[in-house]
């Protein structure tokens, strides 16, 4: 069991030493990794997800429950610890959903009855219904989300997920934070999305190349963060009735008032 991984900082694109020497992440916290492009935001994420020890070109070290992760922790998929959900993501397999689950429940060893549970859980974060029948191959980018935030949480045992920018999955980005946070996974989420943002726990700031500061996150910003959230609700409310061909007379935008 993962409790908690430790990131000792490295060096920057310059080979500047990080201003941050080491970040710790708990067992069900959610973690933002914020800055500018080419900040360096994905390489860090590609540190933890290798398992790096002093062998990238960062030379930082991640520890696993304050150890060094052996080889075939780090190599052996059998052993994967970390799950990513990327920003560019499509199913290429020629197979329906119920049976690719089936698939994945099998390989992963956990029963096929947490096929249906998947299938829920996923509905609740899009708008758009996802069936056991539906191909994969046609499933929408918000669709493909809110199915792997779903297969992450219950049938991967992959107790470190990493979520690169899906600001514009058109899922309930809230929700999916809070059920992958609350099945006791460590979350980190890289963005640009101040609402992601302000919804984790904590958020480093990348610069250069390195990391620069980590950042608490204070009370008032949970409660923008909420109202925020109240926002994305709407959108993606508003999303939904326009595809249906409804016409959009009654926005009552004082439920958002920031």
């Amino acid at each position: 069991m993962v409790d908690k991984i430790t990131v000792l900082g490295g060096y920057d694109k310059q080979g500047n030493k990080e201003p941050v020497e080491e970040i710790v992440i708990k067992k069900g916290e959610i973690f933002g990794v914020v800055g500018p492009t080419g900040s360096g935001k994905s390489s860090l994420i590609g540190d933890i997800e290798q398992l790096a020890q002093e062998d990238t070109f960062s030379k930082r070290k991640v520890l696993v429950n304050d150890e060094e992760p052996s080889y075939d922790d780090r190599t052996n998929p059998r052993k994967k610890m970390v799950a990513q959900l990327s920003q560019n993501m499509n199913f290429l397999a020629d197979m329906s959903v119920g049976d690719f689950l089936s698939l994945h429940a099998k390989c992963r060893g956990a029963s096929s009855k947490c096929v249906d549970a998947v299938i829920r859980l996923a509905n609740t974060l899009t708008g758009e219904p996802i069936k056991k029948e539906h191909e994969l191959t046609i499933l929408s980018g918000g669709q493909s989300r809110a199915l792997m935030v779903a297969d992450i949480a219950i049938i991967s045992d992959s107790p470190i997920v990493l979520i690169d920018e899906i600001e514009n999955a058109g899922i309930r980005k809230h929700d999916a934070l809070q059920i992958l946070s609350g099945h006791g996974k460590i979350v980190m989420v890289v963005t640009h999305d101040p609402v992601l943002a302000l919804m984790a726990d904590r958020r480093i700031v990348m610069k250069n190349g390195g990391m620069q500061k980590v950042i608490n996150t204070t009370t008032q910003e949970k409660v923008i963060a909420e109202k925020l959230n109240k926002v994305d609700e709407l959108m993606l409310s508003l999303r939904d009735r326009v595809r249906n061909g409804e016409i959009i007379e009654d926005i009552k935008l004082e439920d958002v008032k920031l």
